[in-house]
């Protein structure tokens, strides 16, 4: 396991890229915290996040690599298309799929809906050159705080990371969960 400045990760950015492609598991910086990562459309990384955090049941979120491939795989009801709109941001939106397929079903664990967000961060951009959806879940055991820098960091979970990309203390909150699901939108802080 390695641990990357930006510039460091840029610089390897193909390697990376490669790597995630082939099942990696990794920590990456986003506008608000820091997240564990996978491709998204890989089964056996998926079920790694999954071990790794030991969160069995509740679906993670995605990063989708444009807005483009929302529109493509979500429902997105002209009335709720601002949302989709508004991004990049500190928002995880909470959209029905119409094509389950896009992602390994362990990502949302077989249901009809997927949280996305495309952060404001230069992340995003990396997501978007690897061209598929990237999991994106806090970088915490489930109950623990969530990490703001690598002292904070369970030993657990650094020790199980593929790689790690980091950027310094993080100052932000988790992103807020947009629920476009119904006809009103329900918005939450975490």
């Amino acid at each position: 396991m390695q641990t990357l400045t930006k510039d460091e990760f840029i610089l390897q950015k193909e390697v990376f890229l490669n790597a995630i492609e082939e099942g990696d598991v990794f920590i990456h910086p986003t506008d608000t915290i820091y997240g564990i990562g996978c491709d998204a459309t890989s089964l056996n990384a998926v079920k790694r996040v999954r071990e790794i955090k030991k969160r069995y049941t509740r679906p993670f979120s995605v990063i989708a690599p444009s807005k483009k491939w929302i529109y493509d795989n979500c429902e997105v009801a002209n009335t709720k298309r601002a949302w989709v709109e508004r991004l990049p941001g500190p928002y995880t939106l909470i959209l029905r799929l119409k094509n389950k397929g896009c992602i390994a079903p362990e990502t949302n664990n077989g249901l009809d809906t997927i949280g996305v967000r495309i952060p404001d961060h230069w992340f995003t951009k990396i997501v978007e050159e690897l061209g598929s959806p990237v999991v994106t879940t806090s970088a915490n055991l489930v109950g623990e705080d969530y990490m703001t820098s690598l002292e904070d960091l369970n030993p657990d979970i650094k020790d199980k990371m593929d790689f790690i990309v980091f950027e310094g203390e993080k100052s932000g909150r988790p992103s807020k969960i947009v629920d476009l699901l119904d006809e009103t939108e329900t918005i939450q802080e975490r």
